[in-house]
């Protein structure tokens, strides 16, 4: 809005002032509001989860409303951005209506709002950029029919949402892996010449939750909840989109697909077939190294952190390449 208000020649001083402001408001809004939000019951089946019992929790509420306002008074929106954000709260408030309730929605309720909402997300993405994929390691440009695009675009937003969300789950440790994700997008745009309105958003949703992880750091304060961590994956998930090769989000992301999408896969394939992998592993991937190789939450988010910094750099490279 101020952008749009002050003229072209402001917007570096506005885009400055933006992240500053993000920033201070999330840490303020956080500090204030944190005592209005639901508390936290401890997970029995987490390593160490009744540690966290008490604490508030649903404050990915607080962070992603101050996102979408900074983003709304600071960076360039237009239609397809003002959907995104959106989109964006209605994911979040799916989470923290989940938070809030005494008893948990379940996986069914959740997995059809997941659906719909990535109907909606690939449904504005091809209208506004159309079935394009241009492989940043290659630079080969070519089209996906509609539909199958649809079909690999509802995934990729499904999948994101969901390994976010089953990562989250250590002091800490999705927050910053979603920040590493997301700014190997940011880089890979920055190479590739494909900077627009959507890289700006991106750091304003870094700079969000780093004053997040201000409370967050170990030990902490107060959670994210469903309502972060299902945001962050959605956001995610628009950032693989909005780069043009949504196959970067398999390195950008790799530790959190592992780490919480093991699960999902373990879980699924006992549902549907019966069939028991990875027995003596348990999942999420951060508790496995947590109770079996006696990893504490500090360690595990630094050498999570560490392994997904070497895979962002080593794809940067190639990229630069």
């Amino acid at each position: 809005m101020f952008q749009q208000l002050l003229g072209e020649s402001a917007s570096p001083v506005i885009a400055f002032i933006g992240i500053l402001a993000a920033f201070f408001l999330t840490c303020v809004s956080l500090a204030k509001g944190s005592a209005h939000l639901p508390k936290d019951q401890g997970r029995e089946f987490a390593v160490g989860g009744a540690l966290s019992a008490g604490k508030p929790r649903g404050a990915g509420l607080i962070f992603v409303l101050v996102f979408a306002i900074t983003a709304v008074l600071f960076a360039h929106v237009d239609p397809e951005m003002i959907i995104y954000l959106l989109l964006l709260i209605c994911c979040m408030m799916t989470g923290y209506l989940d938070d809030a309730a005494k008893t948990s929605w379940g996986r069914l309720k959740k997995g059809i709002l997941d659906f719909l909402v990535a109907l909606l997300v690939t449904f504005t993405y091809l209208h506004f950029n159309g079935n394009q994929i241009t492989l940043a390691l290659t630079g080969s440009s070519f089209s996906i029919p509609a539909p199958v695009f649809a079909v690999l675009s509802i995934a990729l937003i499904w999948i994101s949402i969901n390994v976010t969300n089953c990562a989250d789950g250590v002091d800490g440790l999705s927050g910053t892996l979603t920040i590493i994700t997301i700014m190997t997008f940011y880089f890979a745009n920055q190479i590739l010449g494909r900077t627009g309105d959507f890289d700006y958003l991106s750091l304003l949703f870094v700079v969000c939750l780093l004053g997040y992880l201000w409370f967050n750091a170990t030990p902490s304060k107060m959670l994210m909840g469903d309502a972060g961590s299902r945001a962050m994956g959605l956001f995610i998930a628009i950032a693989a989109l909005k780069c043009h090769d949504p196959f970067l989000y398999i390195l950008a992301a790799l530790v959190l697909i592992i780490d919480g999408g093991l699960g999902l896969v373990k879980l699924t394939l006992i549902k549907t077939v019966h069939v028991h992998i990875l027995k003596n592993v348990r999942t999420p991937i951060h508790d496995f190294v947590r109770k079996t190789k006696g990893w504490s939450n500090t360690q595990t988010v630094f050498r999570f952190a560490i392994i997904q910094i070497i895979l962002s750099v080593a794809l940067i490279y190639l990229i630069m390449l």
